[in-house]
């Protein structure tokens, strides 16, 4: 296992919706990124949409992540086959052992066994080229859903991309996703958090908070994560140790400027926490 950031490690200074910055954070600005906190690993994902790059952009990219001796993980959203093609071939080039996918898009939310059925069509494709596609728990399907679905398609080119905040969507907490999904998981999402009761007591609020300040367990987490991983067992089994990658759920400050700048403290201060239980 080793640590990571993500392009969902800085969600703001890249661009949320309806929150453009000035001067918006570039695939190679976060490389710059992770070699300023002294990490070798980044993961690109869907807020960064690697397939938008131009020729010479990738090429530019690709070429600095050699130079900062920066490994790389590919990251999408949407099963459309050619979509998933075109990822796949990134992935290769990259040399991301795997292809981070959340099957939803905003118009395209794909039953379960959509989901089996499109990827079960591409499997060998994936298999060639030796990439392994990993599903993460993205809020619409309970845990046992996906588990269910990596089951069905019983491959070592299919697992689990475990995000440790995203079930609350489906009510479910990390404890019940890690029991459920760990046997499974090729890729793990850090991101803690607290929930705590609204102002008014009317209900509850789920935020974002630096790793190590939160309510998630990590040592637990990563103990809990190896243990599954030792328990592996069979032909279709598996077989890549997951990289743990940093998220943040960075809540705003009134001024985009003041946002930014506290995802990057947060950013800093996370992983400063993560060094003590995951390589840098």
């Amino acid at each position: 296992m080793r640590l990571g950031i993500s392009s969902y490690t800085y969600a703001w200074a890249i661009g949320v919706p309806e929150h453009p910055p000035a001067r918006p954070l570039t695939a190679t600005g976060l490389l710059d990124r992770a070699a300023g906190l002294g990490v070798h690993l980044v993961q690109v994902a869907d807020n960064l949409p690697l397939d938008r790059l131009s020729a010479p952009q990738l090429e530019a990219f690709e070429q600095h992540a050699a130079d900062l001796r920066v490994s790389l993980e590919v990251g999408t959203h949407g099963i459309h086959p050619d979509h998933l093609r075109t990822y796949l071939h990134l992935a290769e080039r990259l040399r991301s052992p795997i292809l981070r996918v959340v099957v939803d898009t905003a118009d395209h939310h794909p039953t379960e066994d959509e989901v089996v059925e499109t990827i079960q069509g591409l499997l060998p494709e994936f298999e060639r080229a030796g990439v392994c596609l990993a599903i993460e728990n993205h809020d619409r399907f309970p845990a046992k859903t996906l588990a269910r679905i990596i089951q069905r398609m019983d491959s070592p080119y299919v697992g689990i991309c475990l995000d440790t905040v995203n079930s609350f969507g489906a009510l479910e907490g990390p404890e019940v996703v890690v029991e459920t999904l760990g046997p499974w998981v090729v890729n793990l999402h850090v991101k803690d958090f607290v929930v705590q009761r609204a102002s008014h007591k009317m209900g509850f609020t789920v935020e974002g908070q630096p790793a190590g300040q939160g309510q998630l367990n990590v040592p637990w987490l990563l103990q809990a994560l190896r243990d599954q991983i030792q328990g592996r067992r069979g032909s279709t089994s598996v077989q890549i140790e997951p990289n743990a990658i940093l998220e943040l759920w960075t809540p705003p400050e009134q001024a985009l400027s003041d946002t930014i700048a506290k995802e990057e403290a947060w950013a800093a201060a996370s992983i400063a926490y993560l060094r003590q239980f995951v390589p840098g």
